[in-house]
């Protein structure tokens, strides 16, 4: 910005964001990261992802996108962990296919994982 003789003595300084770094940004103001702001921060989503297992034979919907969605779904908003067998005993599904689209959340940074306990939880940017 250019400088008036009225000005403050104060240099301004305008700055340009990506859109990602706008997204980054705003997680991190509200204390919350990735899908954990959609599950915690409406109300009713948790309920809306439950209500969608009635979709999950219906041919014209992802299947694969339903099933992430229940999984995440399950997460407390508080961020404590699960174990594989409460998941998947949970949404009746079989542990393997629980287990793949664990690992799927975990690779793309929705879910966390302790080593130490084998346990999940949803991921923040800390």
């Amino acid at each position: 910005m250019s400088r008036t003789p009225e000005s403050s003595p104060q240099e301004t300084a305008s700055l340009e964001l990506t859109r990602t770094q706008v997204d980054q940004v705003l997680r991190h103001a509200l204390g919350s990261g990735n899908l954990s702001v959609l599950l915690s921060g409406h109300s009713g989503a948790r309920e809306v992802f439950q209500a969608a297992r009635q979709y999950l034979d219906d041919v014209r919907l992802s299947r694969s996108l339903l099933s992430g969605l229940l999984i995440l779904s399950v997460f407390p908003a508080d961020r404590s962990s699960l174990r594989l067998a409460d998941i998947s005993r949970d949404l009746d599904m079989n542990t393997s296919t629980a287990h793949r689209y664990l690992a799927t959340l975990l690779a793309v940074g929705l879910l966390a994982r302790d080593e130490a306990t084998r346990e999940y939880r949803l991921a923040h940017d800390g």
